[in-house]
């Protein structure tokens, strides 16, 4: 990488690091309250509409952000002022209806997205959606804001904003806690404890967005006033790349409404899932900003003809960065799942039915882990390119699928019962998406060759199987230690198995990948070395 590449990446790490480590402790913190009671198992359901357009338009390596970041840093920065300026205006105007609708609708969409919710649960999710729909409206401001910053090489405060909404259900949950105690998790509060999650995420999302407001002014991009100049070309252009790319990122998260959709009639799916995809989260987004955002704008100014090789170098870069450090997490989920969510959820409510339903989960995701973070680099490049509409096709195809893959792989459910004799249970949701995103990256990556012509798959190909077999090796060799050994079964013994049985693992996966010699994990032995020698 250029120097200034990898300070930007220094940078956005560590504010994600900040955020993933906030976003675990509020997630301990949820399961200790609630386990997989109702309170956040309605909660699941209700956010899955706010979240969505959180994650679609206001999330880092969203839609919004990708075209701010596409445009904006190809312009000066007044004519950028005035482009946010505009597109605040759009937007705002277009999510206050949305706002609106999901008040007003909140009883027939949780109906839509959780058709089997017993009456309770049904009643808990409706109030929490109602709460958190304004959620919609702040969305848009922030992924807007956020992707100006970027173009601006403002990257500290969008990579520190999502702890503001950790720190915000921590500090609510905190209360609640403090005026019931132990009583928290009973059925009795379900309700009450519903309706802090909402208004707490809610106060979260305020939180982002007010955070972003003097860094835009400190850059000069903060204009305050309507603005309707739809027809300026750098608006266009954002719309351009932000409209499909808006429609490709919201079939994914389609995917999601389909797997609440089958999981709305297995008991505690819904939360089952929502922990075991934290525990995936965490570190994949981790390495995903500090990979993906300094990335996006090197894609960017690689599009002229005459820069096609660095721009090949560069997606191999990505690829191959993404593999190295997406096949070892695959491997370690599958080998240390239980003493992995054992370590960070079993107390307070998180019982040991909850383990088992968990640990299944976080296998399954395992099996996935390196196509999360390829299809993600993939689809950036399409974005550089100015062509949304590819991404987009993919994804409705992958939506069809995954309605299928879901079906299938729960049994067949029909009115009439079960027509396939094989049912994985909320596991088989996981998988479902799994191939998905398997099938969408090598679909991906087959366009992109036919259009560039000159991608060395071949040899690309086989560093990946080089960095399969690595791996393969390193879960073998933890789950061998974690099984091996009899660790004391309280906090320091579970501690020790998943650090010493995960850190040996790595061990192996760097010393096969630089055996296999795979380039990128050379790159990234010496990286770890120096930094442990300064040290």
């Amino acid at each position: 990488m250029a120097r200034s590449l990898k300070r930007i990446a220094l940078v956005v790490t560590y504010g994600t690091l900040l955020s993933k480590v906030g976003g675990l402790v509020r997630q301990l913190v949820i399961a200790a309250a609630f386990g997989v009671g109702a309170a956040y198992d309605a909660y699941n359901y209700a956010y899955v509409l706010p979240g969505f357009l959180l994650i679609l338009l206001g999330g880092i390596n969203g839609p919004f952000h990708s075209a701010m970041v596409s445009v904006l840093s190809r312009r000066p920065r007044e004519e950028g002022a005035h482009i946010l300026a505009t597109l605040n205006t759009m937007v705002s105007a277009l999510l206050l209806v949305v706002t609106i609708v999901l008040v007003l609708a909140a009883d027939p969409l949780i109906t839509l997205v959780g058709p089997g919710l017993s009456p309770e649960l049904h009643r808990i999710a409706a109030v929490q959606l109602q709460v958190m729909a304004p959620m919609a409206l702040l969305a848009g401001l922030i992924g807007l804001g956020f992707g100006s910053l970027n173009a601006a090489d403002e990257f500290w405060i969008p990579a520190i904003s999502p702890l503001m909404s950790s720190l915000a259900l921590i500090v609510g949950i905190g209360l609640l806690w403090w005026q019931a105690g132990s009583a928290i998790s009973t059925p009795a509060l379900a309700l009450w404890g519903g309706v802090v999650l909402a208004l707490s995420t809610l106060v979260g999302a305020f939180l982002q967005w007010l955070l972003q407001l003097p860094a835009l002014m400190k850059q000069g991009l903060v204009q305050l006033r309507l603005a309707w100049d739809w027809r300026h070309p750098g608006v266009q252009e954002v719309w351009q790349v932000m409209g499909p790319a808006t429609l490709s990122s919201g079939m994914l998260q389609i995917n999601v409404f389909t797997d609440l959709f089958f999981a709305s009639g297995l008991l505690g799916a819904a939360a089952g899932l929502g922990y075991a995809n934290l525990l995936v989260q965490t570190p994949l987004g981790l390495i995903s900003n500090a990979l993906l955002v300094p990335l996006l704008p090197t894609f960017s100014r690689l599009t002229a003809p005459q820069d096609r090789p660095e721009l090949i170098a560069r997606i191999r870069q990505g690829l191959m960065l993404s593999t190295a450090s997406m096949l070892p997490l695959g491997a370690l989920f599958l080998a240390l799942a239980t003493p992995i969510v054992a370590l960070v959820y079993e107390r307070g409510a998180f019982n040991q039915g909850a383990v088992e339903l968990v640990t299944g989960l976080l296998m399954a995701y395992g099996l996935g882990m390196p196509a999360y973070l390829g299809r993600d680099v993939l689809v950036r490049v399409f974005y550089a390119l100015g062509d949304g509409t590819t991404p987009f096709r993919l994804s409705v195809i992958g939506i069809g699928l995954n309605v299928v893959f879901d079906w299938a792989l729960v049994g067949g459910p029909t009115p009439w019962g079960p027509q396939l004799p094989f049912n994985f249970g909320a596991a088989g949701l996981v998988l479902a998406t799994v191939l998905i995103n398997v099938l969408t990256c090598v679909a991906l990556l087959l366009a992109l060759q036919h259009r560039l012509k000159v991608l060395p798959l071949k040899q690309w190909g086989l560093d990946g199987l080089r960095l399969m077999v690595a791996a393969v090796g390193a879960g073998i060799v933890a789950w061998f230690l974690s099984q091996g050994v009899r660790w004391p079964v309280d906090l320091v013994g579970r501690l020790l198995q998943v650090g010493l049985s995960g850190s040996l693992g790595g061990l192996v996966f760097m010393a096969l990948g630089q055996a296999f010699d795979v380039q990128e994990v050379r790159e990234i032995s010496q990286g770890l070395t120096r930094r442990f020698i300064r040290r």
